[in-house]
């Protein structure tokens, strides 16, 4: 049986780190873990990926991390997008607050004023202007969908599948790349100025939106007294799983990839975040050498990825390209049809 063909897209949340329980910084944000990006890029091109980074103000702004960046642009060995972190990106409103953590919740006003600065600083620090766009924390509306494409953005990675918390949901999107109606983010539209290409989500079983009900249903009072959702992931039954190597082992990104392979899609994209790279700097990913354990996982899951696709590595915007024209050519399959064909 000949292999499918699918793309395969990494993409890198490039920020500063911070202990996420703490209070979200502003000023003299560190970037220590810029100084990783040089060999994680050198072990990406190792592999054949294209990565993408998508960089907030606070690494654009420093005078060491713009230079390794605007390296890797130059070189076009990889893609510079664009990350809004509301609490480091002038200007500023105040102390940020966790609900204003997320570009979702803040006023129109103010989004697009920082997007402004955002885009101000990679331009003139990187010599970048950038296509691509994802979001501080996740969450995206059609506001700032709208805002994106005047800005001239053909791309957006702000939809986390099968997520929600009490300041914002992703629920009901689709888990593959579509065309968002600049009226509701998280439904087809008929727009055709800008692309979302979600990161990679789902479970270990083919059926995503009953598991995700039944995982949300077990996750709540009363039935989460008795733990069920660890039960069911332990014992393998039903697994909740991101395609990234911080939150991830290996094995768990296998069975979702198998999975998402069987359904078709058309896309693998994995992520991570730059902070992740040292040790112990978020919280995130509690580990020894996290560096090397990101890696080992990375490259265990394209060996995996390899015996059953054929791979197209690409940046995110590479991938909206190519994607648009499977989609004229009408021979792109269900990633771009609406959900009830899925």
């Amino acid at each position: 049986m000949p292999k499918q063909d699918v793309l395969f897209i990494l993409t890198v949340d490039t920020e500063e780190e911070w202990q996420w329980d703490d209070e979200f910084p502003q000023d003299n944000c560190s970037v220590k873990n810029v100084e990783k990006l040089p060999e994680f890029q050198r072990f990406c091109e190792s592999l054949g990926i294209r990565p993408t980074y998508f960089v907030d103000y606070a690494v654009a702004n420093d005078q060491h991390g713009s230079v390794i960046l605007k390296e890797f642009a130059e070189k076009r060995v990889a893609e510079i997008g664009a990350h809004l972190h509301p609490w480091c990106n002038p200007p500023y409103f105040g102390k940020t607050t966790e609900a204003e953590s997320h570009v979702i919740n803040l006023p129109f006003e103010q989004v697009e004023q920082k997007l402004d600065a955002l885009n101000a600083v990679l331009v003139n620090k990187l010599g970048v202007k950038p296509v691509s766009f994802r979001s501080g924390r996740w969450g995206i509306n059609a506001k700032t969908l709208r805002l994106l494409a005047s800005r001239g953005y053909s791309v957006d990675s702000s939809v986390y599948p099968f997520y929600k918390n009490e300041f914002f949901s992703c629920l009901g999107a689709p888990e593959t790349p579509y065309w968002p109606s600049f009226n509701n983010a998280l439904s087809h539209g008929e727009q055709r100025l800008l692309m979302e290409i979600p990161v990679t989500a789902g479970f270990n079983v083919k059926n995503f939106k009953r598991a995700n009900s039944i995982h949300s249903t077990l996750s709540k009072r009363p039935f989460s007294l008795f733990k069920p959702v660890g039960i069911l992931w332990h014992t393998n039954l039903l697994k909740k799983v991101y395609l990234s190597p911080e939150l991830s082992d290996s094995h768990s990104m296998k069975s979702l990839v198998d999975t998402c392979l069987s359904k078709d899609f058309p896309v693998i994209h994995m992520y991570l975040h730059s902070s992740s790279l040292i040790d112990g700097a978020t919280g995130l990913l509690d580990a020894t050498d996290a560096y090397q354990l990101i890696c080992s996982r990375i490259q265990s899951l394209l060996q995996h990825l390899d015996n059953k696709a054929n791979i197209t590595f690409c940046t995110i915007s590479e991938a909206a390209t190519l994607l648009k024209a499977k989609h004229s050519s009408g021979t792109l399959c269900s990633s771009m049809r609406s959900e009830n064909e899925q």
